[in-house]
């Protein structure tokens, strides 16, 4: 499988950006045999919680980033609700293109 481009790239954020996150991940799960989750909601800043897949077949590096919105009153009904804020699409530095 060839590397992707810049145009391609911004295709596949395009995309992305429409989709909630579940439906993110098993896009970017399917998208690449040689693929891998490289870490899972690591939290990177205050608030922000980052899932990084490397498709290493596709020379490209995809970056979700989840924010957490508390729902609920009190101390007890406290449930955070993920919200999908932003995605980092980025070669890898073996990808040329």
């Amino acid at each position: 499988m060839a590397y992707l481009n810049r145009q391609e790239r911004e295709a596949l954020l395009n995309e992305l950006k429409d989709m909630k996150i579940n439906q993110a991940k098993g896009k970017l799960r399917r998208l690449d045999p040689k693929g891998r989750l490289a870490f899972i909601r690591n939290a990177q800043a205050s608030g922000q919680l980052h899932t990084r897949y490397d498709l290493d077949g596709m020379g490209t590096r995809v970056t979700l980033v989840e924010e957490a919105e508390v729902t609920g009153s009190g101390s007890t009904n406290l449930k955070p609700k993920f919200k999908l804020v932003e995605i980092i699409v980025e070669p890898t530095p073996d990808n040329r293109t």
